[in-house]
């Protein structure tokens, strides 16, 4: 019997959800149930009998569908592909709001949840891990509630204008019991209630154990001996994150930490990156982020967005077998072998990891260009360095805008043509971890403040960055010679003048008001 439905849908979570429970087929009676159930709850809510409902981001039309003959675009016939679909309804079900749909979403889905681990407390790392703890206690359906952050050892005196402080215990304590008693991390977060469901570690292979889900927030120079030390300790289907910003570049090569990482474990790694300000992430205030995560072929159990917009592509449930092979940022295929993420598991694709991150006050945008976001949280900073110098110099906000629109082609450039169609100019024009990291570097960021002071100073970068940072190191000045070397062996810093003229400033080759001529070369 056919049955017509022309009901406009809210989002494209109820569209998708609505065609996998139209589709009711006789090759599951559990499928069956769990369908004919939500067909019973979707009568029961204000979705139902209505022909036009509230529009959320685009428009989207169900045509005349046959239940019993054609199943929903993408998906195959096979008992199989019946399990998958449930796993999908249930999913599905589980990130709209609606009480009774969300309750969908335990109907018997998934046997397995994952387990979430930071590796790294600082004050980023802390203020990722509050974020994923608030998540795992809110979707118990898909994760485990606890979640476990590696903390570097060390005593800590907490302060005395801490809550926290006591004047009988004014001694040196483990950073680890501190958080775990008082929920705080008084060094590296201070004033920052923790979750209570995140559990500060000591031992990093403790910490990892039965995780399929490791998020990386440390110093770039420590990911080596983590990985060394991790080897053996992880599961071998785990898939990461890094929000360790900016990329290693060589005279030779450029490396991406995300990479680093993968190879060190023999996993998946995508990326984070953005214009985000830990302080002020932690006080709650609301900003933007971008994921970059590329399900490898193996995982691809559900809708991801293919390119560098959140947009969806076509539903495939039908898991391919695990060749382990995978394609890098470059696109080649990936010397690193995974294993296929167990079916009993939530699928590991965009809406996961949207799940876990997005906030109120945290909104995350997913892509699918590691690449393109690494690149951007490394190159404004060079970009921010110039930025200081024109502000520096007097010139004003027109000058800055100047340099960076320069800055931003150059970015785009850089990126597609060192890494070549997996690169999408779009993450770094339209995603927070591009223009929007870019305007925030530039507007008050170390490298740009210290730039900035240089030249009004007459002073270099380097003398201020020695008075002013307190042992800290800014990344742009490396990350400007590291570009520079890398793009002079292949005879190519002529075409990138923005990046060019930095170096040059930095080194005494040029000065500032050299900066409207060498740029000028750009528009030629």
């Amino acid at each position: 019997m056919e049955k017509s439905y022309n009901h406009e849908c809210n989002s494209h979570a109820q569209v998708e959800l609505f065609m996998l429970c139209s589709y009711i087929h006789p090759m599951s009676n559990q499928l069956n149930v769990i369908s004919k159930s939500f067909v019973t709850i979707w009568a029961s809510t204000a979705f139902a009998p209505i022909t036009t409902m509230a529009l959320i981001g685009s428009r989207c039309r169900l045509g005349t569908r046959t239940a019993s003959k054609q199943p929903p675009m993408g998906f195959g016939k096979s008992h199989n592909a019946s399990n998958q679909t449930l796993r999908r309804i249930a999913q599905t079900a589980g990130h709209l709001n609606t009480p009774q749909l969300k309750k969908m979403a335990t109907l018997g889905a998934w046997s397995k949840k994952h387990k979430v681990t930071v590796v790294g407390s600082g004050n980023w790392g802390c203020t990722i891990a509050k974020i994923v703890a608030e998540n795992t206690k809110q979707h118990s359906d898909l994760f485990e509630e606890e979640v476990q952050m590696w903390v570097y050892e060390e005593d800590v005196t907490i302060p005395k204008d801490s809550k926290h402080y006591d004047a009988s215990n004014d001694f040196p304590q483990k950073l680890t019991s501190i958080i775990n008693k008082y929920h705080e991390n008084v060094k590296y977060l201070p004033n920052i209630q923790l979750p209570t469901n995140l559990i500060a570690n000591p031992s990093v292979e403790d910490a990892v154990a039965n995780s399929s889900v490791l998020i990386f927030n440390l110093p770039h120079q420590f990911i080596g001996r983590i990985t060394k030390q991790l080897q053996g300790h992880i599961l071998p289907f785990a898939r990461g994150i890094s929000c360790i910003k900016g990329v290693n570049v060589t005279a030779s090569e450029i490396s991406l930490f995300s990479e680093w990482i993968g190879e060190g474990l023999g996993i998946y790694c995508g990326a984070l990156s953005g214009a985000n300000i830990a302080n002020e992430i932690a006080m709650e205030k609301w900003c933007e982020t971008t994921i970059a995560y590329d399900p490898p072929s193996m995982d691809s159990r559900a809708t991801t967005p293919t390119g560098p917009s959140p947009s969806s592509s076509q539903v495939n449930l039908t898991i391919t077998p695990a060749d382990e092979e995978h394609k890098d940022v470059k696109g080649r295929v990936s010397k690193t072998k995974l294993k296929a993420v167990p079916s009993e598991y939530p699928p590991m694709d965009h809406a996961l990891f949207k799940t876990l991150f997005h906030r109120p006050y945290f909104h995350v945008q997913m892509v699918s260009d590691v690449a393109g976001v690494s690149l951007g949280g490394a190159l404004k900073n060079i970009v921010a360095l110039a930025a200081g110098f024109v502000e520096g110099r007097g010139w004003g906000d027109n000058a800055k805008a100047a340099v960076m629109r320069v800055g931003l082609l150059e970015m785009v450039k850089f990126g597609k043509e060192f890494f070549g169609e997996t690169v999408h100019g779009g993450t770094f024009t339209e995603q927070s971890a591009g223009v929007a990291d870019l305007i925030t570097s530039c507007s008050g960021g170390r490298n740009f403040r210290c730039a900035k002071m240089a030249i009004e100073r007459g002073v270099t970068v380097d003398e201020v960055e020695n008075t002013e940072l307190n042992g800290q190191k800014l990344q742009g000045t490396s990350t400007a010679k590291e570009v520079n070397e890398f793009l002079k062996s292949r005879g190519k810093e002529g075409e990138y003048p923005l990046f060019t003229a930095v170096i040059n400033i930095l080194e005494g080759r040029n000065t500032v008001d050299d900066i409207p001529d060498l740029l000028a070369k750009s528009d030629e």
